[in-house]
């Protein structure tokens, strides 16, 4: 993974206006951030928050859950996604995943839900869409709000929109290694611009900014989560030229998805044909993963499954469950470079190391 910045020439004016402007805490440009990210992705009601932990903390919370609360949600994802149940007092359900791509398996979804479940959590995971028709009519059927968990899938689709607004909520990474990052950031999407309001409060301690603090009453509990100028600044600077990064990301995954597809032993991820991946990360599955990796590093090409599957922690013990379909999909998978540094050289590279190895 590489940090994508903007040429200094492009990005150190923006930043000196800022940083000697006066204002360098939440404002102008933390909302013009706001409305040129939703504008950009076809996002409804956006707001920008200081890390996308921070975002699926508020997303489940306005959600309704609580003390009590389930929440069904994967373990094959970063431990953010299910450390954020928690931090809203709610207990995470593991769900099984499909072993074709490591997202929900809707089936299982709909065996997990109970009378106390509250949210569904989905995971995009490595920038794959899950498979959000079947997830949305298990969610619908059962009265669930849906959490999108996107902060690996910037830009990807699900038949024709984009990802975060297919749920009642969407949340976006924008963390260092991410396809945009504000250095550490994140945001919400909600899909009931009803409670923009609430969810505003929500970030800054249980109060509205531009209300006299003599004044103000706080009657929920709110959290230091808004997003700050500097921040905002490196993305607002960064949407200029995100289409072409995330393109990139994209033409190596194809690539990828052409000439993996033909080497014995490798397959690549068998995405829904509705979704149109992001490809922060390109999940290919092997017959022996730990050979393939050994060829690539042999080749000086970092590759490693990077996630730990979350109901291993001990944190999470108490839950822990079967799931064969995570179970093979973890055996066989193996993440290789994908991002907008690797070059036309570097990804053939890479698949003539994979077909030798």
């Amino acid at each position: 993974m590489k940090v994508a910045l903007p040429p200094p020439e492009t990005l150190l004016p923006a930043l000196q206006a800022t940083l000697y402007s006066g204002m360098i805490a939440e404002g102008e440009q933390v909302y013009r951030f706001e409305t040129a990210f939703a504008g950009h992705f076809g996002l409804a009601s956006l707001l920008a928050m200081s890390s996308g932990t921070a975002a699926l903390h508020a997303a489940l919370v306005l959600a309704g859950v609580g003390p009590g609360a389930e929440v069904v949600t994967t373990p094959m994802t970063a431990e953010p996604t299910n450390l954020a149940i928690l931090h809203a007092g709610g207990t995470p359900v593991w769900a099984d995943v499909d072993p074709g791509d490591g997202t929900l398996d809707p089936g299982s979804v709909r065996e997990r839900i109970t009378d106390r479940t509250r949210a569904l959590m989905v995971v995009h995971y490595a920038g794959y869409p899950a498979r959000m028709a079947e997830l949305l009519a298990v969610a619908r059927d059962a009265g669930l709000p849906v959490i999108e968990d996107c902060a690996h899938a910037l830009g990807a689709t699900y038949g024709g929109a984009p990802v975060g607004s297919l749920g009642q909520y969407g949340v976006f990474s924008f963390q260092a290694i991410k396809h945009l990052t504000t250095v550490d950031g994140g945001a919400l999407a909600l899909g009931d611009p009803g409670q923009l309001t609430r969810a505003r409060a929500f970030r800054w301690f249980g109060m509205l900014k531009g209300v006299d603090r003599a004044e103000v009453d706080i009657t929920a509990l709110g959290y230091k989560y808004n997003m700050h100028n500097v921040a905002a600044t490196l993305g607002l600077v960064q949407l200029g030229g995100i289409d072409a990064l995330l393109a990139r990301h994209v033409a190596n995954g194809r690539f990828y998805d052409a000439e993996l597809a033909r080497i014995p032993g490798l397959a690549p991820a068998a995405f829904d044909p509705r979704g149109r991946p992001a490809y922060w990360l390109y999940t290919l599955l092997c017959d022996d993963p730990e050979d393939a990796g050994r060829a690539l590093q042999a080749r000086g090409v970092a590759a490693a499954k990077l996630h730990k599957p979350n109901h291993r922690h001990t944190l999470f013990g108490p839950m822990a469950r079967e799931l064969p379909g995570l179970e093979r999909f973890y055996r066989r998978l193996l993440h290789i470079p994908c991002g907008w540094w690797v070059d036309d050289e570097s990804r053939q590279r890479i698949v003539d190391a994979l077909r030798k190895g």
